[in-house]
């Protein structure tokens, strides 16, 4: 019998944080029927013999080599059996009923088709993750000409960051993140699932905006709210902006075509280049850089992020496999690529995938 939501969570070196984020899940009402998947992407600590001992009751996925967050998620979802499929970071905490008043909003509301919530940082002060505006001409002029970053926060220079809204009222947004993604789970096989080109960092979008294109309208609301210890499984600055560089140039390169996609392509490379040169200036006069010094190691790799992520061999582990599924929902669409994803994030972290984060919008 399909219970009401698949609660699907990638693992990767999280292993406090995820035991943390299970038992939570374990403490919440019961208001809604669960299944937990847990996809484990070789990690290496032992996070697999502590779901094993300490959670019997949680679907184990084990897998050889780390596949990424985009290419989890599909093979969670592909074993689902829930009548909605929820995306939940390993690095949250859900606090009270969250999962049954995200289900019960979308039983309400069921033309938005994607639904998230609101993200919290541990002390409790808002963390805006949870979503962010969708990518426009407009996002992108305004990263190429660092005004994400002199004027970081604003409504009108740095867009996708959504100015000082708090998340606290229901509102429909450009993109949901992986962080905290609810839905249905023939909506998401329709949808064709998560992109498995994206190894971490741009899938949401790409997902939200496909979303949208069949029709639906994303929606976020504060009525489910998470603890988010953001950036969990990723650390390094340079790292971190090299993988969301090349999601966005993915997303521009998938989803603009002419001038727009040249226009947008120009734009991240400007950006980054501008932010570099700031660096080295910075470097020369005061001795110091700060995050301004990653994006120079950002800049000499433009090799890894410019040409963006490949398509995904059809024959390899990732894809939505879906045997079960129903024929499609009216506005359904194929699966392309993606578009930008919310400002360029702050360089950061490690190259090593697991939780789908919620990037942040760069600077």
């Amino acid at each position: 019998m399909a219970v009401d939501v698949s609660i699907l969570i990638i693992s990767y070196n999280t292993r406090v944080l995820t035991a943390a984020c299970l038992d939570s899940l374990h403490a919440a009402p019961g208001t809604v029927s669960t299944e937990v998947l847990v996809v484990d992407n070789a990690s290496s600590d032992d996070t697999v013999a502590v779901l094993k001992e300490r959670y019997p009751w949680v679907r184990l996925i084990e897998q050889p080599t780390n596949l990424g967050f985009a290419r989890a998620v599909n093979i969670a979802a592909s074993a689902a059996t829930g009548r909605y499929v929820l995306l939940l970071n390993s690095d949250t905490v859900v606090i009270d009923d969250a999962v049954g008043r995200l289900v019960a909003f979308a039983e309400k509301h069921p033309h938005h088709g994607v639904y998230g919530g609101r993200t919290l940082a541990p002390d409790r002060a808002l963390d805006p993750s949870s979503c962010w505006g969708a990518p426009t001409l407009w996002s992108h002029l305004c990263f190429g000409l660092g005004l994400t970053t002199a004027r970081r926060g604003s409504r009108l220079f740095d867009p996708e960051a959504l100015g000082g809204w708090q998340r606290d009222n229901v509102a429909s947004v450009g993109v949901v993140t992986g962080c905290l993604l609810l839905v249905r789970r023939d909506r998401f096989t329709q949808l064709g699932g998560l992109d498995p080109r994206y190894f971490m960092y741009g899938e949401d979008v790409d997902f939200s905006l496909r979303a949208r294109a069949a029709g639906y309208d994303p929606v976020i609301t504060p009525e489910a709210t998470v603890v988010h210890h953001s950036g969990a499984s990723s650390s390094r600055h340079a790292d971190k902006t090299i993988l969301t560089l090349t999601g966005k140039t993915t997303l521009a390169r998938t989803h603009r075509t002419g001038w727009q996609r040249t226009f947008c392509l120009a734009m991240l490379a400007l950006g980054v280049a501008l932010r570099a040169g700031l660096g080295v200036a910075a470097a020369r006069t005061r001795g110091t850089t700060g995050n301004q010094g990653s994006w120079r190691a950002v800049w000499q790799a433009r090799a890894r992020w410019w040409p963006g992520y490949p398509p995904y061999p059809a024959d390899a582990p990732g894809h939505l496999t879906t045997e079960d599924s129903p024929a499609g929902l009216p506005g359904a669409m194929e699966q392309t690529g993606s578009s930008a994803q919310a400002d360029t994030a702050e360089p950061t972290d490690t190259v090593a995938a697991a939780p789908a984060r919620a990037t942040e919008p760069t600077g």
